[in-house]
């Protein structure tokens, strides 16, 4: 079982459009409405592969209550804890070109108590998970150390812990050692306080993190490919894809991919990296059934292109 954690979850609703005029009236070609954040996207990959999954998240207000039943219909279990504030909504539009602009809401504030009871609820649950995926930014109201605090929690449940957040909060996080943490090409930047211009770099910076604390880091760069740098080695994917219809949720798919498939080495690696490259070129942040993966367009190496240069640098 994967246990997913989502401090701040969101209804995401798309529209896709022709193209995005600033002031004008826009129709829309398609819309659709999903359960939204990270975590809960994780939770989300994993049950369209047809493998057990429960989702622990603040709800709250009517937006909460349909996020719980939009969960519960994908075959999701909903470790669900009431809050006062109510659960806010993320607007996507999507063009043609893949272009995706992203409207994100800040989210209600959890009190000390609310906090509490969500660390509790992933304590309850922790036993019995084969991986716990904390992800996502920290709503306000819950410090920096939060997921710190939910590292060494479940480390003591025995359990294994995936981290996929950024800034302040993963910093925090890596003195407790977290299992993989999954930052993209910007985080991992951010966190090591300097540009990454090639895949060179990004190898110094994932064992910098390693360093810090982080057993492995999963980096996630975009049309660039994935690297992975664990006890095993060093490990660089990448996968065709024929058009990118959306963005949304693609590093998600890829942690679910990476974690369905044990959550470490080469293997893992090529089923994250075909995770992701499947659920681009689906609409909004649909997540990829088995059926929509393409393990032939993947291809993963040791043999690292240290000296690549990034298409979309950080």
């Amino acid at each position: 079982m994967i246990v997913t954690v989502t401090p701040n979850p969101s209804l995401d609703r798309t529209y896709e459009i022709p193209v995005l005029e600033r002031g004008a009236v826009l129709r829309a070609t398609a819309d659709r409405v999903d359960p939204g954040g990270k975590g809960v996207n994780v939770s989300r990959a994993v049950a369209a592969a047809g493998r057990r999954t429960v989702a622990v998240l603040p709800i709250g207000g009517p937006e909460g209550a349909l996020l719980g039943r939009l969960l519960g219909e994908q075959g999701i279990e909903v470790a669900g804890v009431g809050i006062a504030g109510s659960t806010r909504v993320n607007v996507s539009v999507a063009e043609p070109d893949g272009t995706l602009t992203k409207l994100n809401a800040a989210g209600p504030t959890l009190t000390a108590t609310e906090s509490e009871a969500l660390l509790d609820a992933v304590g309850t649950r922790s036993a019995d998970a084969r991986w716990i995926a904390c992800c996502g930014s920290l709503p306000r109201g819950l410090p920096p150390e939060w997921y710190a605090e939910l590292v060494a929690r479940a480390h003591r449940a025995g359990a294994r812990v995936a981290l996929d957040t950024s800034g302040p909060s993963l910093l925090a996080a890596l003195a407790m050692r977290p299992d993989v943490v999954k930052p993209n090409a910007e985080e991992l930047a951010a966190a090591v306080g300097r540009s990454l211009t090639t895949v060179g770099d990004v190898v110094k910076a994932a064992g910098e993190l390693r360093a810090l604390g982080a057993r492995a880091v999963l980096a996630s760069l975009g049309a660039d490919g994935q690297l992975l740098v664990d006890d095993s080695g060093t490990y660089f994917g990448q996968a065709r894809v024929a058009v990118v219809r959306s963005n949304v949720g693609a590093g998600d798919a890829s942690l679910a991919g990476f974690l369905a498939a044990g959550g470490d080495g080469e293997a893992a690696l090529a089923s994250a990296v075909a995770h992701g490259a499947a659920a681009v070129q689906l609409p909004g942040s649909v997540m990829p059934a088995p059926a929509d993966l393409d393990p032939s367009a993947v291809t993963v190496t040791a043999d690292v292109p240290l000296s690549r240069q990034l298409r979309e640098p950080a």
